[in-house]
């Protein structure tokens, strides 16, 4: 029985995986945060994964606050591209295969149509960067390694935006929220089951992927449907990104194109909002 190490696992995808994990039971799992186990120290990881004669790691940790990012410019470049250089290291050493989660915010978000794996990257935040940086750096240690990009993350699990806007919808008249930002919302337990799919398939074929959830949206589309899966009344109000100052830019098209990924895997991608909806109803009831 093959075991697969998971960093990360208090996080919206770690949790997921763990709730995947469950109808995956040929596989034998070790779940890991901070507290269990520093992926940012080598030695104590190469010892982690020889005692528990690891076979993949799946990186689920990350630094993901864009905005904070570019004033923790340390931490996060330890956690997103440090730690992802060792875990390629020791994964090449104890010939384990890996599995590793990065962003759209690799580029820089100008394109008109979905971004395919071989586009051009121009990530124009410390975040971006620093991701991308963690994906350069595990594939040249690393070439028995799987990079998945992924966007507009949310879960049942952990704080997100499905969830602020159900909080903020409920305890508000009426909201602002960006239409001018368009993407794909990507449930985390599809993704999490989409990530055993691809351990569980016969041959495991290294190279970056996307994933996403099928459709795209604005953030004033995803908000309007939250609110009506969620049976909630607010007043939601489309504005533009001029009008919602933030410390970083962030990418007005998002939308990944997942050809790849279904083609090589066989993976079958369910629409936006039917997942959406999964999540929602998990959420309230």
């Amino acid at each position: 029985m093959n075991t697969i190490l998971i960093t990360g696992c208090k996080g919206q995808l770690g949790n997921e995986m763990q709730q995947a994990a469950k109808r995956y039971p040929a596989f034998n799992y070790i779940y890991t945060d901070i507290d269990e186990l520093d992926i940012c120290d080598k030695n104590s990881l190469n010892a982690f994964v020889k005692s528990n004669e690891v076979d993949f790691i799946v990186n689920c940790a990350a630094y993901t606050a864009v905005d904070k990012a570019e004033d923790d410019v340390e931490l996060c470049y330890k956690i997103n591209c440090d730690a992802v250089r060792i875990i390629g290291e020791v994964a090449t050493e104890n010939h384990i295969k890996v599995v590793h989660v990065s962003t759209d915010y690799v580029f820089d978000g100008t394109n008109y149509f979905p971004y395919t794996e071989d586009m051009t990257v121009c990530p124009n935040t410390v975040y971006g960067k620093s991701k991308l940086d963690g994906e350069n750096a595990l594939a040249q240690t690393c070439s028995d390694s799987v990079i998945i990009r992924t966007a507009w993350l949310y879960s049942s699990f952990g704080n997100n935006f499905v969830k602020t806007m159900m909080k903020l919808g409920a305890e508000r008249d009426a909201l602002n929220v960006i239409f001018d930002q368009v993407g794909t919302p990507t449930y985390a337990a599809d993704l999490a089951d989409s990530i055993l799919q691809i351990i569980s398939c016969q041959e495991f074929v290294p190279g970056i992927y996307h994933f996403s959830n099928e459709g795209v949206c604005s953030w004033y589309d995803f908000t309007k449907t939250i609110h009506r899966l969620a049976n909630i009344t607010c007043d939601v109000k489309p504005i533009e990104t001029k009008d919602y100052p933030a410390r970083t830019p962030r990418p007005h098209f998002s939308v990944l194109n997942k050809a790849k990924i279904k083609s090589t895997y066989g993976i079958a991608i369910s629409h936006w909002e039917e997942s959406l909806e999964k999540c929602i109803r998990k959420i309230l009831y």
